[in-house]
């Protein structure tokens, strides 16, 4: 198999999971709130709400974007896709099991620190 093809299927392995994990907290987060409130939590899509956040995903992607006239509109809109990339990227350095990283992990804590010192751009790009 070609090696590109190979760190795409790891990369694909490690994110895919824990996009699906931030979506099951989120849910179980909105729950616990509900009932410490009093109130009916994330219960309407699907079987005990297991499928909310999917539909909050859904309600995201297709919501109406407000676009300010006087910005530069390729940085206002990639601004927070260059939020999202270096959140995913420090996990390429995190193993998750004997010899599971996505790299090699030597200088991993300076590689975590590069890549989370970046996330500050995308905040002053949306601005």
């Amino acid at each position: 198999m070609f090696p590109l093809f190979e760190n795409i299927f790891t990369f694909l392995a490690i994110i895919l999971p824990l996009l699906i994990s931030i979506a099951i907290f989120t849910l179980y987060e909105r729950q616990i709130l509900a009932a410490l409130q009093r109130r009916q939590g994330p219960n309407i899509v699907g079987f005990y709400g297991l499928l909310q956040p999917f539909a909050d995903g859904m309600k995201f992607l297709l919501k109406e974007s407000i676009l300010p006239k006087s910005s530069n509109l390729i940085i206002f809109l990639f601004a927070p896709v260059f939020t999202f990339a270096p959140a995913m990227a420090g996990w390429a350095v995190i193993p998750l099991a004997e010899g599971s990283a996505l790299s090699d992990y030597r200088l991993g804590l300076l590689y975590l620190f590069a890549i989370s010192s970046l996330s500050v751009h995308s905040v002053i790009m949306a601005g």
